[in-house]
Protein backbone atom coordinates (compact mmCIF):
# COMPACT_ATOMS: atom_id res chain seq x y z
CA UNK A 1 0.00 0.00 0.00
CA UNK A 2 2.81 2.38 0.90
CA UNK A 3 4.54 1.54 -2.38
CA UNK A 4 1.35 2.31 -4.31
CA UNK A 5 0.98 5.67 -2.58
CA UNK A 6 4.57 6.61 -3.48
CA UNK A 7 3.96 5.68 -7.12
CA UNK A 8 0.73 7.69 -7.18
CA UNK A 9 2.43 10.77 -5.71
CA UNK A 10 5.29 10.44 -8.20
CA UNK A 11 2.95 10.16 -11.20
CA UNK A 12 0.86 13.07 -9.92
CA UNK A 13 3.98 15.23 -9.65
CA UNK A 14 5.02 14.28 -13.19
CA UNK A 15 1.59 15.18 -14.59
CA UNK A 16 1.60 18.47 -12.67
CA UNK A 17 4.99 19.56 -14.00
CA UNK A 18 4.20 18.41 -17.54
CA UNK A 19 1.00 20.50 -17.45
CA UNK A 20 2.97 23.56 -16.38
CA UNK A 21 5.56 22.85 -19.07
CA UNK A 22 2.99 22.81 -21.86
CA UNK A 23 1.25 25.90 -20.46
CA UNK A 24 4.54 27.82 -20.40
CA UNK A 25 5.48 26.52 -23.84
CA UNK A 26 2.23 27.82 -25.28
CA UNK A 27 2.77 31.17 -23.55
CA UNK A 28 6.35 31.51 -24.69
CA UNK A 29 5.56 30.95 -28.38
CA UNK A 30 2.55 33.31 -28.45
CA UNK A 31 2.99 36.14 -30.95
CA UNK A 32 4.61 39.04 -29.05
CA UNK A 33 3.62 41.56 -31.77
CA UNK A 34 0.30 43.40 -31.47
CA UNK A 35 -0.70 45.76 -34.28
CA UNK A 36 -2.49 48.99 -33.29
CA UNK A 37 -4.21 51.09 -35.97
CA UNK A 38 -6.34 54.11 -35.20
CA UNK A 39 -9.79 53.50 -36.73
CA UNK A 40 -10.36 56.92 -38.33
CA UNK A 41 -6.96 57.36 -39.95
CA UNK A 42 -4.03 55.67 -41.61
CA UNK A 43 -0.27 55.45 -41.13
CA UNK A 44 -0.37 54.94 -37.37
CA UNK A 45 3.02 55.62 -35.73
CA UNK A 46 3.44 54.83 -32.02
CA UNK A 47 6.27 56.82 -30.43
CA UNK A 48 5.93 56.82 -26.65
CA UNK A 49 4.61 54.54 -23.91
CA UNK A 50 4.00 54.87 -20.16
CA UNK A 51 2.08 52.03 -18.56
CA UNK A 52 -1.09 51.42 -20.58
CA UNK A 53 -0.87 54.77 -22.38
CA UNK A 54 0.65 55.14 -25.83
CA UNK A 55 1.17 58.32 -27.85
CA UNK A 56 2.09 58.92 -31.44
CA UNK A 57 0.61 60.37 -34.59
CA UNK A 58 -1.48 59.32 -37.56
CA UNK A 59 -2.55 60.64 -40.96
CA UNK A 60 -6.17 61.77 -40.94
CA UNK A 61 -8.43 63.53 -43.46
CA UNK A 62 -6.98 66.97 -42.62
CA UNK A 63 -3.33 65.97 -42.12
CA UNK A 64 -1.19 64.60 -39.30
CA UNK A 65 -2.64 64.53 -35.79
CA UNK A 66 -1.27 63.25 -32.53
CA UNK A 67 -3.04 60.55 -30.56
CA UNK A 68 -3.33 59.11 -27.06
CA UNK A 69 -4.33 55.44 -26.83
CA UNK A 70 -5.07 53.82 -23.46
CA UNK A 71 -5.63 50.29 -24.77
CA UNK A 72 -9.31 50.89 -25.45
CA UNK A 73 -9.95 54.50 -26.39
CA UNK A 74 -8.25 56.66 -29.02
CA UNK A 75 -8.03 60.43 -28.41
CA UNK A 76 -6.85 62.78 -31.16
CA UNK A 77 -4.41 65.53 -30.18
CA UNK A 78 -4.27 68.76 -32.17
CA UNK A 79 -2.36 71.79 -30.90
CA UNK A 80 -4.12 75.14 -31.35
CA UNK A 81 -3.38 76.82 -34.71
CA UNK A 82 -1.40 73.81 -35.85
CA UNK A 83 -1.24 72.41 -39.37
CA UNK A 84 0.18 69.12 -38.05
CA UNK A 85 0.68 67.76 -34.53
CA UNK A 86 3.14 65.02 -33.54
CA UNK A 87 3.02 63.45 -30.06
CA UNK A 88 6.32 61.78 -29.16
CA UNK A 89 6.67 61.14 -25.42
CA UNK A 90 4.51 60.58 -22.37
CA UNK A 91 5.03 60.45 -18.61
CA UNK A 92 1.94 60.21 -16.42
CA UNK A 93 -0.53 62.81 -17.77
CA UNK A 94 2.13 64.88 -19.55
CA UNK A 95 2.70 64.54 -23.28
CA UNK A 96 5.43 66.19 -25.34
CA UNK A 97 5.87 66.60 -29.06
CA UNK A 98 5.94 69.31 -31.69
CA UNK A 99 3.68 71.03 -34.21
CA UNK A 100 3.97 73.43 -37.14
CA UNK A 101 1.77 76.48 -37.04
CA UNK A 102 -0.14 78.12 -39.87
CA UNK A 103 1.24 81.61 -39.32
CA UNK A 104 5.01 81.06 -39.47
CA UNK A 105 5.42 77.53 -40.76
CA UNK A 106 7.88 76.94 -37.92
CA UNK A 107 7.98 73.88 -35.72
CA UNK A 108 7.40 74.40 -32.01
CA UNK A 109 7.79 71.94 -29.18
CA UNK A 110 4.89 71.50 -26.79
CA UNK A 111 3.97 70.15 -23.38
CA UNK A 112 0.34 69.05 -23.00
CA UNK A 113 -1.14 67.99 -19.65
CA UNK A 114 -4.60 67.05 -20.87
CA UNK A 115 -6.00 70.57 -20.73
CA UNK A 116 -3.22 73.11 -21.33
CA UNK A 117 -0.80 73.39 -24.25
CA UNK A 118 2.54 74.96 -23.28
CA UNK A 119 4.84 76.18 -26.04
CA UNK A 120 8.46 75.01 -25.92
CA UNK A 121 10.88 77.09 -28.00
CA UNK A 122 14.59 76.81 -27.28
CA UNK A 123 16.46 80.15 -27.18
CA UNK A 124 17.63 81.28 -30.64
CA UNK A 125 15.94 78.29 -32.24
CA UNK A 126 14.23 78.34 -35.62
CA UNK A 127 12.61 74.96 -34.99
CA UNK A 128 12.19 73.07 -31.72
CA UNK A 129 11.24 69.42 -31.36
CA UNK A 130 10.38 67.78 -28.02
CA UNK A 131 10.79 64.00 -28.01
CA UNK A 132 10.97 62.58 -24.49
CA UNK A 133 9.86 63.39 -20.96
CA UNK A 134 10.63 62.11 -17.46
CA UNK A 135 9.09 64.02 -14.56
CA UNK A 136 9.77 67.70 -15.19
CA UNK A 137 12.65 67.04 -17.58
CA UNK A 138 12.13 67.20 -21.35
CA UNK A 139 14.62 66.30 -24.08
CA UNK A 140 14.67 66.94 -27.80
CA UNK A 141 16.51 68.96 -30.42
CA UNK A 142 16.44 72.42 -31.93
CA UNK A 143 17.69 73.85 -35.23
CA UNK A 144 19.57 77.17 -35.16
CA UNK A 145 19.81 77.60 -38.94
CA UNK A 146 23.15 75.85 -39.29
CA UNK A 147 23.25 72.91 -36.89
CA UNK A 148 20.94 70.83 -34.74
CA UNK A 149 21.54 70.57 -31.01
CA UNK A 150 20.12 68.27 -28.40
CA UNK A 151 18.61 69.85 -25.32
CA UNK A 152 17.50 69.10 -21.77
CA UNK A 153 14.81 71.44 -20.42
CA UNK A 154 13.74 71.25 -16.77
CA UNK A 155 10.93 73.80 -16.95
CA UNK A 156 13.16 76.84 -16.47
CA UNK A 157 16.65 76.14 -17.82
CA UNK A 158 17.71 74.97 -21.28
CA UNK A 159 20.86 72.84 -21.33
CA UNK A 160 22.50 72.19 -24.69
CA UNK A 161 23.48 68.58 -25.34
CA UNK A 162 26.14 68.34 -28.05
CA UNK A 163 28.18 65.19 -28.56
CA UNK A 164 31.83 66.33 -28.62
CA UNK A 165 33.09 66.58 -32.20
CA UNK A 166 29.61 66.49 -33.76
CA UNK A 167 27.59 69.28 -35.39
CA UNK A 168 24.29 67.42 -35.25
CA UNK A 169 23.05 65.91 -31.99
CA UNK A 170 19.50 64.80 -31.12
CA UNK A 171 18.26 63.71 -27.67
CA UNK A 172 15.33 61.32 -28.04
CA UNK A 173 14.47 59.99 -24.60
CA UNK A 174 15.24 60.30 -20.91
CA UNK A 175 14.90 57.98 -17.91
CA UNK A 176 16.19 59.30 -14.61
CA UNK A 177 19.60 60.84 -15.29
CA UNK A 178 20.14 58.86 -18.50
CA UNK A 179 19.52 60.30 -21.95
CA UNK A 180 19.74 58.51 -25.30
CA UNK A 181 19.86 59.84 -28.83
CA UNK A 182 22.01 60.03 -31.93
CA UNK A 183 24.81 62.13 -33.38
CA UNK A 184 26.51 62.43 -36.76
CA UNK A 185 30.22 61.99 -37.24
CA UNK A 186 32.38 63.96 -39.70
CA UNK A 187 31.83 61.31 -42.39
CA UNK A 188 28.06 61.67 -42.27
CA UNK A 189 27.32 58.42 -40.42
CA UNK A 190 25.19 58.48 -37.28
CA UNK A 191 25.68 56.72 -33.98
CA UNK A 192 23.59 56.22 -30.88
CA UNK A 193 24.69 57.67 -27.56
CA UNK A 194 23.99 57.32 -23.86
CA UNK A 195 24.56 60.40 -21.70
CA UNK A 196 24.48 60.00 -17.90
CA UNK A 197 24.64 63.70 -17.10
CA UNK A 198 28.43 63.79 -17.23
CA UNK A 199 29.78 61.37 -19.83
CA UNK A 200 28.76 60.48 -23.38
CA UNK A 201 29.06 56.83 -24.44
CA UNK A 202 28.71 55.81 -28.09
CA UNK A 203 26.23 53.03 -28.90
CA UNK A 204 26.89 51.08 -32.10
CA UNK A 205 25.17 47.85 -33.04
CA UNK A 206 27.98 45.40 -33.96
CA UNK A 207 28.44 45.31 -37.73
CA UNK A 208 26.06 48.24 -38.35
CA UNK A 209 26.71 51.23 -40.60
CA UNK A 210 24.41 53.52 -38.60
CA UNK A 211 22.82 53.22 -35.16
CA UNK A 212 20.13 55.38 -33.55
CA UNK A 213 19.00 55.07 -29.90
CA UNK A 214 15.39 56.21 -29.49
CA UNK A 215 14.05 54.97 -26.16
CA UNK A 216 15.32 54.01 -22.71
CA UNK A 217 13.81 52.41 -19.62
CA UNK A 218 16.08 51.23 -16.82
CA UNK A 219 18.93 49.28 -18.41
CA UNK A 220 17.12 48.67 -21.70
CA UNK A 221 17.53 50.76 -24.84
CA UNK A 222 15.67 50.48 -28.15
CA UNK A 223 16.25 51.98 -31.56
CA UNK A 224 17.19 51.04 -35.11
CA UNK A 225 20.27 50.41 -37.22
CA UNK A 226 21.36 49.93 -40.83
CA UNK A 227 23.24 46.71 -41.51
CA UNK A 228 26.26 46.42 -43.81
CA UNK A 229 23.92 46.25 -46.83
CA UNK A 230 22.01 49.33 -45.73
CA UNK A 231 18.84 47.52 -44.66
CA UNK A 232 17.04 48.89 -41.60
CA UNK A 233 16.39 46.81 -38.49
CA UNK A 234 15.27 47.56 -34.94
CA UNK A 235 17.09 46.51 -31.80
CA UNK A 236 16.81 45.97 -28.06
CA UNK A 237 20.03 46.51 -26.10
CA UNK A 238 20.27 45.61 -22.40
CA UNK A 239 23.78 46.93 -21.77
CA UNK A 240 25.54 43.77 -22.89
CA UNK A 241 23.44 42.00 -25.53
CA UNK A 242 22.07 43.39 -28.79
CA UNK A 243 18.86 41.73 -30.02
CA UNK A 244 17.45 42.42 -33.49
CA UNK A 245 13.68 42.97 -33.59
CA UNK A 246 12.07 42.62 -37.02
CA UNK A 247 8.35 41.98 -37.37
CA UNK A 248 7.64 39.08 -39.67
CA UNK A 249 6.35 40.27 -43.04
CA UNK A 250 7.37 43.88 -42.47
CA UNK A 251 9.47 45.88 -44.91
CA UNK A 252 10.87 48.03 -42.11
CA UNK A 253 10.45 47.97 -38.32
CA UNK A 254 11.07 50.96 -36.03
CA UNK A 255 11.18 50.47 -32.26
CA UNK A 256 10.62 53.88 -30.66
CA UNK A 257 10.14 53.54 -26.91
CA UNK A 258 10.10 51.01 -24.08
CA UNK A 259 8.39 50.73 -20.70
CA UNK A 260 8.98 47.56 -18.69
CA UNK A 261 8.55 44.60 -21.04
CA UNK A 262 6.53 46.56 -23.63
CA UNK A 263 8.06 48.22 -26.67
CA UNK A 264 6.16 50.46 -29.11
CA UNK A 265 6.91 51.65 -32.61
CA UNK A 266 5.67 51.23 -36.14
CA UNK A 267 6.30 48.98 -39.11
CA UNK A 268 5.69 49.21 -42.83
CA UNK A 269 4.27 46.51 -45.06
CA UNK A 270 2.51 46.36 -48.44
CA UNK A 271 -0.68 47.85 -46.94
CA UNK A 272 0.94 50.88 -45.30
CA UNK A 273 2.33 51.82 -41.91
CA UNK A 274 1.04 50.44 -38.61
CA UNK A 275 1.72 50.99 -34.92
CA UNK A 276 2.69 48.07 -32.77
CA UNK A 277 3.24 46.87 -29.21
CA UNK A 278 5.97 44.27 -28.80
CA UNK A 279 5.94 42.36 -25.51
CA UNK A 280 9.33 40.91 -24.57
CA UNK A 281 8.78 37.15 -24.06
CA UNK A 282 9.23 35.86 -20.52
CA UNK A 283 12.43 33.84 -20.01
CA UNK A 284 10.86 30.38 -19.56
CA UNK A 285 14.01 28.40 -20.28
CA UNK A 286 15.21 28.57 -16.67
CA UNK A 287 11.76 27.54 -15.52
CA UNK A 288 11.87 24.50 -17.78
CA UNK A 289 15.30 23.58 -16.45
CA UNK A 290 14.09 24.00 -12.89
CA UNK A 291 11.07 21.80 -13.48
CA UNK A 292 13.25 19.17 -15.12
CA UNK A 293 15.59 19.20 -12.12
CA UNK A 294 12.72 18.74 -9.68
CA UNK A 295 11.35 15.84 -11.69
CA UNK A 296 14.75 14.15 -11.83
CA UNK A 297 15.28 14.64 -8.09
CA UNK A 298 11.87 13.17 -7.32
CA UNK A 299 12.54 10.24 -9.64
CA UNK A 300 15.95 9.60 -8.05
CA UNK A 301 14.43 9.69 -4.58
CA UNK A 302 11.71 7.26 -5.63
CA UNK A 303 14.22 4.88 -7.23
CA UNK A 304 16.42 4.92 -4.13
CA UNK A 305 13.41 4.18 -1.95
CA UNK A 306 12.25 1.41 -4.24
CA UNK A 307 15.68 -0.28 -4.29
CA UNK A 308 15.85 -0.55 -0.51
Amino acid sequence: MEKGMRETKYLTSILFFVSIFFFCSTYSIADPWTTIDIPEGSYTHAYGIDGDNIVGHYLGPSGWSGFLYDGTRWTSLNAPEARSTYANGIDSINIVGYFDDYASGKNHGFLYNGSTWTLLDAPEAIHTYAYGIFGSNIVGEYWDGSFSHGFLYDGSTWQILDMPGSNHTTAYDIDGFNIVGQYYDTSGYFHGFLFNGTTYATLDMPGAINTCALGINGGNIVGFYNDSSGYLHSFLYNGSTWTTLDKSGAIMTYTQDIDGINIVGHYSDASGSHGFIYTIPEPVTLLFLGLGGLILRRRAKYCLTKSR
